[in-house]
């Protein structure tokens, strides 16, 4: 979650002055109000969070409290293949999260019959890594999402018209997924060399390889 300071510098010589930090993580929040606090002037201080929200100095260092027992800095990997034969498709995703000052990994991969492409298993892909995230705990949060799907990617933030069903239907239980957890998006297609493990866990799939670990790393 990124936030930032807003409060006013009561000065000796001219009028108050108000002041609004750059956006930075809680742990910065933290250190720059002890600073600031120094001075001896500040008032009417208040944290704000990407979403809006704002909270008082005594909320925030509640919700700070919180928040150290929460999933952070989150990032999902997530890849599909498909076989045209056999109608069966493999998907595989990364996830990448803080919590209480350790980071985590997710890998995990599967398997699902029927799709019509291998785009249709790309956004599989990704909807069974937000479903991750959820049962987790992940919730008004900012989360950034890696992928080599132009398509997915750039029909989820809207740039690429979507006419195709199949993928509406995705589109759809996504949004809604996003929407649930109050989500910010950080959305980046990439190479398929920079997916290779959320690749790897596809391809996996389709091998019957069955993968699924949870870990410090």
């Amino acid at each position: 979650m990124q936030l930032k300071i807003h409060y006013v510098f009561k000065s000796k010589n001219i009028q108050d002055v108000w002041f609004e930090s750059s956006w930075m993580n809680n742990h910065s929040i933290v250190t720059m109000i002890d600073e600031i606090e120094r001075t001896g002037r500040v008032q009417e201080l208040k944290v704000i969070d990407e979403l809006g929200h704002e909270w008082s100095k005594k909320e925030f260092f509640k919700l700070n409290r919180k928040l150290n027992e929460e999933p952070d800095d989150i990032t999902i990997f997530f890849d599909g293949g498909w076989m045209k034969e056999e109608k069966r498709a493999g998907i595989g995703f990364v996830i990448y999260y803080q919590k209480s000052g350790e980071h985590f990994r997710i890998r995990q991969n599967g398997q699902l019959d029927f799709l019509e492409d291998n785009n249709e298993a790309e956004y599989a892909a990704l909807f069974e890594a937000l479903k991750i995230i959820e049962e987790i705990g992940v919730h008004s949060k900012k989360i950034s999402i890696r992928g080599d799907s132009q398509v997915v990617l750039n029909q989820l933030v809207g740039e690429w018209p979507c006419f195709e069903d199949h993928y509406n239907r995705w589109l759809d239980r996504i949004e809604e997924k996003i929407k649930k957890m109050q989500l910010i998006l950080d959305v980046e297609v990439i190479s398929r060399k920079d997916n290779v493990e959320a690749h790897k866990l596809a391809s996996q799939a389709l091998e019957q390889i069955p993968i699924s670990s949870h870990k410090v790393i």
